[in-house]
């Protein structure tokens, strides 16, 4: 019997070609938009997520100052030095290394080219510390850290506009006049929160502190942390050292902030998620508009076919079957919309995945939910149409013109 009327359905579609495109065009629409969007919501936040944690993870930012500025209008809190570096290191459990970092701009010449790049003076910790590796080159040895010898290691920006994307290692720069062997260069990260991550020149620290800020303090301490510690216990024990250490008693509020950058990716994998789950739910509204579409579409359909429904019920066709037919005929141009809107999706991800420079995913679990409410959309939405049809008064109905 279902065969029989899925049938006669298809035919009653087939006939009216144009109609039926147009009915299932909103369902096509939402389908495809809702499919789309949730698509490239999950593909920014796993890019987001992936630069997040090229940045390394078990991570914590330790600055002077109770947040990222001096915070509170009283004076300066002083900046750290090399040996709260190494009382971290020595006296906290869990913490795997500490890297210290001293910053400043500069502009850097090799053979008429310039460019002007951030300095960013560490030690060989830093590379421990986040995952970074050298696509060329090597990192700081003990010697030249020590020395604070005039090496550097350079971001793939600098190469591109300084040595014209060519080799640079075992050339010389100059870096505001500081002559400079370069001995590594870095793999390629892309833009991060801060701008440009690659625009960087990696030295020594002393040689930054002596050549370029012209002190010794210390503004950022990477901590790298095992993550066998819980975060905030490690956190708890760095900052008590470093209270010890600034001599803050009592009550007295911490003049220093430790931000662990696993809030980052927590922070930013909800923005993303709340966004794709608004733009979801308006994409969603033109569903029910479609829903709306199809089932005014087949009203129209049964005043059309009154006649036939009357012939149906006199030579003997019960209400449930005429019911069925009509209803199977809404689920049917339903689903031929969701199936559309599908494909359609996948073209429209495919397109526009390069231009927001994320990876094509493909979500079976979004495609089945979002096919299987076109399908309901047709049940809904239909019944109501098909109970008309199925309560008719087959003398009336053959009565009709």
């Amino acid at each position: 019997m279902f065969g029989t009327v899925l049938l006669l359905a298809i035919r009653s579609i087939s006939r009216h070609k144009l109609r039926s495109f147009l009915t299932t065009l909103g369902i096509i629409i939402g389908v495809a938009a809702v499919v789309a969007m949730v698509t490239l919501g999950k593909a920014t936040t796993k890019a987001a997520q992936a630069q997040i944690a090229s940045l390394g993870t078990n991570i914590l930012q330790v600055r002077p100052g109770q947040g990222f500025g001096r915070g509170g209008g009283g004076p300066r809190p002083p900046d750290f030095d090399i040996t709260d570096v190494a009382a971290i290191s020595d006296q906290v459990e869990g913490v795997t290394a500490v890297a210290p970092q001293a910053q400043s701009t500069a502009t850097v010449i090799y053979q008429g080219a310039n460019w002007s790049t951030s300095i960013n003076g560490t030690t060989d910790a830093y590379f421990t510390v986040q995952p970074w590796p050298l696509v060329q080159g090597r990192t700081f040895s003990s010697a030249e850290e020590q020395a604070g010898k005039a090496v550097c290691i350079i971001g793939n920006t600098v190469r591109t506009n300084l040595f014209r994307g060519g080799n640079a290692v075992g050339e010389r720069m100059r870096v505001n006049g500081i002559s400079c062997d370069v001995i590594g260069v870095l793999s390629t990260r892309g833009q991060g929160g801060s701008g440009d991550q690659d625009d960087v020149v990696i030295m020594p620290i002393k040689q930054v502190q002596r050549r370029f800020t012209g002190n010794r303090d210390i503004r950022l301490m990477l901590v790298g942390t095992d993550p066998a510690y819980e975060s905030a216990q490690v956190q708890a024990s760095i900052g008590q050292v470093l209270r010890e250490r600034r001599h803050i008693e009592g009550g007295k509020d911490d003049d220093f902030n430790i931000f662990d950058t696993a809030l980052i990716s927590a922070t930013v994998t909800g923005v993303t998620t709340l966004l794709t789950q608004i733009v979801t739910a308006v994409a969603g509204i033109s569903l029910v508009v479609g829903g709306i579409g199809i089932m005014n579409i087949m009203l129209v359909s049964v005043t059309e076919r009154t006649r036939e429904i009357g012939i149906r019920l006199a030579i003997g066709a019960v209400a449930s079957e005429v019911l069925m037919q009509f209803l199977v005929e809404a689920v049917v141009l339903s689903m031929l919309g969701g199936l559309v809107g599908l494909l359609v999706a996948q073209g429209v991800v495919l397109g526009l995945a390069p231009v927001m420079k994320v990876d094509y995913l493909f979500d079976p679990q979004i495609n089945m939910i979002a096919f299987g409410i076109s399908a309901l959309i047709g049940i809904v939405f239909g019944y109501f149409p098909a109970r008309r049809a199925a309560s008719l008064n087959p003398i009336d109905a053959l009565r009709h013109e």
